[in-house]
């Protein structure tokens, strides 16, 4: 399923080493389908793709490493967007959000910084639009991510790699 909002990239392209579309990682299936990444240096500045309200934040850890007992140790910022769409920005450094929970943003307003925490092999972001929220608001079913200015994943791939 598509989401009906349109979101920005929420890193700059100067900062992006390379962009990992839907189908790059083998651990975005089930509920992660349509998830993204974006490798970059840790310390690369993340802005909301589009404003909303910070409703979910982990902020405090220093853990990573590969595999499932790994996945609730990635910092995590989560925006609710209008459309009942929500955003998550996830493997962020340590102490790396700069928002809190409650606090309002606007689209293109920095958010933190990335990192390399939780289920992880290197510095990136992980990126994922999603509905459906469980109880806690921090995670739900992933949709396909409609990007300003790109028409398909495609276009975007294209966009970093030049």
């Amino acid at each position: 399923m598509k989401c009906k909002n349109k979101y920005r990239p929420p890193i700059k392209k100067k900062d992006v080493i390379k962009f990992w579309g839907s189908n790059a990682s083998d651990a975005h299936i089930g509920k992660l389908k349509h998830s993204v990444d974006f490798e970059c240096e840790e310390g690369s500045p993340l802005y909301a793709a589009l404003g909303g309200t910070v409703v979910w934040l982990k902020n405090d850890s220093k853990i990573r490493g590969l595999g499932k007992k790994y996945h609730d140790d990635g910092n995590r910022i989560v925006i609710k967007h209008k459309n009942n769409e929500y955003t998550a920005y996830e493997h962020l450094r340590y102490k790396g959000a700069i928002v809190k929970v409650g606090q309002k943003v606007k689209k293109g307003q920095l958010i933190g910084y990335s990192g390399n925490t939780g289920d992880s092999d290197g510095p990136h972001l992980h990126f994922e639009v999603f509905t459906d929220p469980d109880d806690e608001e921090s995670e739900g079913v992933t949709l396909k991510i409609r990007f300003d200015k790109f028409k398909t994943e495609r276009e975007l791939v294209k966009y970093f790699k030049s």
